[in-house]
């Protein structure tokens, strides 16, 4: 595992140690979490992004019915 250092504000990092202790696990613990979902969360938004992009590309959407058209044939054999 690599080692990270950065710093934050006060009053953040007071509430990450109050959290940690709440929840009773170390910090870096809770960082890490915070962390994963957040990433998690911006991967989705990229996801909804590229496919609101794609719905308003026709090139695409005739390249999709073309697709199941074919898998219908495909289907129906």
């Amino acid at each position: 595992m690599t080692t990270f250092t950065s710093s934050l504000p006060d009053d953040l990092l007071n509430k990450l140690s109050q959290m940690a202790k709440s929840l009773s696990i170390p910090k870096n613990k809770l960082i890490e979490n915070a962390l994963s979902i957040y990433l998690e969360q911006l991967n989705k938004a990229a996801y909804v992004k590229s496919y609101k992009q794609m719905d308003a590309d026709t090139d695409v959407l005739l390249l999709a019915e073309e697709g199941m058209a074919e898998y219908n044939k495909q289907i129906n054999k």
